[in-house]
């Protein structure tokens, strides 16, 4: 039986991070991803992938190990969101201050740097290894490579094998294991805005856009190639407009032209796109404990959260930085202390990060559009410029800062009930720049002192 000091389950963005971190502290590190290596089979570079939103907690662990400059050109700047309406018309909502951005960066080219960058590093890699079981008394995992089966024994094993995770299958069978599964009601599915004839964006790249509709919308993120990859999110039944009743050519390009007409004129290849491309579910997972023995749950396998924060990969990156900072402090010969200090640590910043994406589902979907949510936005946007230290927009706090996500989530709360009460105002649209904003921040430090 093969020994490894380090076993990592799953080469996602998570899984390579992490294995470059470990190999950069002199550790033997092998992953197996249960996939063949996609950088040996070709697909469409762009568009066809999930966009990820890379934000200031992630740049954070990619500079520490010096990819930033590397990951720099695969990504897009956006400043804000475009919100189209039902017209065509558009509003920009800026995200923070003018030089504050989101990036926007196709998973697939990603997830290929770090590979390549642990393999450079000397990270073992072992494709097409599903993984079939873990015995986590005797700290060994049984594969199957093909049709020959392979077990091998860890001094540690991390699983970033995802919200389907083997390992945390494994956990669940052991005793005292909380585990909380949940699909929401709406599905997604993947679609693409080429670029124009003479090879350019077809919307503004430097924004993300949105076309709200209530219950369902449609988001757009910029590509390289001057594509943008486009997720429609719709309930998968019981609506009036959902995945379930759109059956062919004539159901899709009616409700495209009935609610997206300005997207829909620049999709050549929407119907084809839609009829091919899977309808996926998004899931919302906690669990609780995430260590038995030396094996450890990270990323999306410990926490995964819907998508309408863009911070579950900036929360599992998160995650690897701050275990390497834990490892850094307690060295390699303590993994339980070092993995039970990270979990105590972490479960409470990933538990709020989880219920703050349910809630910006809400918000992304409907309140953008509502022309008081625009104006609540830029009152918080005033008493930041003016009080910096004091205000900071809770989108601010989660996405340009390191700022715990529990502390945000906290914080967060004690700002929306101030601000429900500024907005319940009837004159609120008249008066919104004549208000006392000292005041304000008086009732904000009197909230938090209590």
């Amino acid at each position: 039986m093969k020994k490894n000091e380090i076993s990592i389950l799953g080469a996602g963005l998570i899984g390579s991070l992490l294995s470059i971190y470990l190999k950069k502290r002199g550790l033997d590190v092998t992953i197996y991803e249960k996939r063949a290596d996609n950088r040996k089979t070709f697909y469409k570079e762009e568009g066809r992938s999930i966009n990820m939103a890379l934000s200031d907690r992630g740049w954070k662990a990619l500079e520490k190990i010096g990819l930033k400059e590397k990951v720099m050109p695969l990504a897009i700047p956006m400043y804000g969101r475009k919100v189209h309406d039902e017209h065509g018309n558009t509003t920009f909502i800026p995200y923070g201050k003018d030089n504050q951005a989101i990036y926007s960066i196709s998973r697939g080219n990603f997830n290929r740097i770090l590979i390549d960058e642990a393999e450079k590093v000397g990270v073992k890699l072992e494709f097409s290894h599903k993984c079939e079981d873990v015995n986590l008394q005797k700290s060994s995992i049984k594969f199957l490579n093909g049709e020959s089966k392979q077990e091998v024994e860890s001094e540690v094993i991390i699983g970033s094998d995802g919200a389907y995770s083997s390992l945390r299958m494994a956990m669940q069978k052991q005793v005292r294991f909380n585990y909380l599964q949940e699909y929401i009601s709406h599905g997604y599915k993947e679609l693409t805005i080429p670029a124009t004839a003479n090879g350019e964006f077809a919307m503004d790249p430097n924004a993300l856009h949105i076309w709200p509709r209530g219950k369902f919308m449609l988001i757009a993120l910029p590509n390289p190639d001057k594509s943008f990859t486009c997720t429609l999110f719709l309930p998968f039944e019981g609506t009036k407009v959902c995945f379930d009743k759109i059956n062919d050519k004539k159901d899709i390009e009616g409700v495209f032209r009935t609610y997206f007409d300005d997207a829909f004129q620049l999709m050549p290849n929407l119907v084809n796109e839609f009829q091919n491309n899977p309808t996926s579910a998004l899931i919302n997972i906690e669990c609780y404990p995430w260590v038995q023995n030396k094996a450890l749950l990270i990323g999306d396998a410990s926490h995964a959260m819907v998508p309408f924060y863009g911070q579950g990969m900036n929360c599992g990156f998160e995650d690897v930085f701050i275990l390497d900072s834990l490892i850094d402090k307690l060295g390699t010969n303590v993994w339980d202390l070092v993995f039970a200090k990270f979990q105590k640590i972490r479960k409470p910043d990933t538990d709020a990060i989880c219920q703050l994406a349910l809630e910006n589902f809400v918000e992304m979907r409907d309140s953008v559009a509502d022309p008081k949510f625009m104006l609540r936005k830029k009152i918080e946007a005033k008493l930041h410029d003016l009080y910096p230290k004091d205000w900071i927009p809770l989108y601010t706090m989660v996405t340009f800062s390191n700022m715990p996500y529990s502390e945000a989530l906290a914080q967060g709360k004690l700002q929306e009930k101030i601000m429900d009460r500024i907005m319940s105002n009837p004159l609120i649209t008249q008066n919104w720049d004549k208000l006392d904003y000292e005041d304000i921040i008086d009732q904000l430090d009197a909230a938090k002192a209590v």
